[in-house]
């Protein structure tokens, strides 16, 4: 017969048993549990990416463009990296700098904060639709040319939309009404007054009418 230190020893390794198998079970548990939610995450995102993404058509530089887009897809990445307009620049991707800047109908936005699908009725002119068909550059992109008004360029074609849009609605501003105009675009390199002075000679040319 065993005497009581046996006994103890044996209920003791039974505990011993039973709390492994406890704490077994809950590291079992947990990871089962985890991977369920990371499953239940991940397919839910498929789903949701998948309803997401659609085929539209957006009129970009007076073409129809049919483009597979996803709900949240940004009009600047849409444009360089599915039409391959890589004229539209990031620069800040939240709506700072300017670099981004396109028309829609003939207002300028940032791209960077609109949505693609927000654009479908509505008309989208990037820098590369200012050159006209014969090759002919647009009148502020000339202005740019006479003047030498940007260093490394980067913020270049989202000013050159701003001023674009700006003159669509003041063709003949002064110095100072044209930079508050064009206030929301930012230069890396900070030659403001070379920009403007570039600008202001793209207004001049468009008044003398050499611009269809």
């Amino acid at each position: 017969m065993a005497d009581k230190s046996e006994l103890k020893l044996t209920e003791d390794s039974r505990k011993a048993v039973s709390r492994r198998r406890f704490i077994k079970g809950v590291i079992a548990g947990g990871a089962a549990v985890s991977s369920a939610t990371y499953l239940f995450r991940a397919s839910t995102l498929s789903s949701a990416a998948d309803a997401g993404e659609r085929l539209i058509t957006i009129n970009v530089n007076g073409q129809q463009r049919r483009v597979d887009v996803m709900k949240q897809e940004t009009l600047a990445w849409t444009l360089r990296y599915k039409l391959g307009l890589t004229g539209t620049k990031l620069g800040c991707d939240r709506a700072e700098c300017g670099a981004c800047t396109v028309l829609i109908d003939d207002v300028p936005h940032y791209s960077c904060s609109t949505l693609t699908h927000t654009v479908r009725s509505k008309k989208v002119l990037t820098i590369e639709g200012l050159q006209s068909a014969d090759g002919k550059l647009h009148p502020v992109q000339q202005g740019i040319l006479d003047e030498q008004g940007f260093q490394c360029a980067f913020c270049m074609s989202g000013f050159v939309m701003a001023t674009v849009g700006f003159l669509k609605t003041n063709p003949k501003p002064t110095r100072a009404e044209l930079a508050h105009g064009i206030s929301g675009n930012l230069c890396r390199c900070q030659d403001y007054d070379k920009i403007l002075t570039a600008m202001m000679r793209g207004a001049e040319i468009m008044r003398e009418g050499n611009h269809a």
